[in-house]
């Protein structure tokens, strides 16, 4: 397994599809790095060599991708910025909801987490009751 500025890169995927485990870097930005350091796309992440492995990092640095920590960092103060000035972004991220317009009537489980079940009467009891 190739580490590539922290990351462990799993060896049997080709570089193009090894490269996006790193956070920030996608199928097209994974392609731009193979062009950008002669690569060829369809070689496995195993087979690279040191010098191969530091031509990537190369780029990327050369190229001012923010990956890894610094981008998650940076993602985390937006949303935080987002929260404290109260904007109806920030309100969406504070209440645990869809921020981008999704509808919540029926879906946005993924954000809203398993329904909670709110004022259901069984009818076995409710008719106890009033017997």
């Amino acid at each position: 397994m190739a580490r590539i500025l922290g990351v462990e890169i799993p060896g049997n995927k080709p570089l193009i599809a090894a490269l996006p485990v790193i956070y920030g870097i996608g199928r097209s930005r994974a392609k731009l790095i193979c062009e950008q350091a002669e690569l060829n796309p369809q070689m496995r992440a195993k087979d690279l060599t040191n010098q191969q492995i530091n031509r990537i990092i190369q780029v990327i640095e050369e190229n001012g991708f923010v990956i890894e920590g610094d981008l998650r960092r940076e993602v985390q103060q937006n949303i935080k910025r987002l929260q404290s000035i109260r904007c109806y972004r920030g309100l969406r991220h504070i209440r645990g909801l869809p921020v981008r317009g999704q509808r919540t009537s029926t879906n946005a489980r993924t954000r809203k987490g398993p329904r909670k079940t709110i004022g259901v009467v069984r009818r076995k009891e409710a008719k106890k009751g009033k017997v």
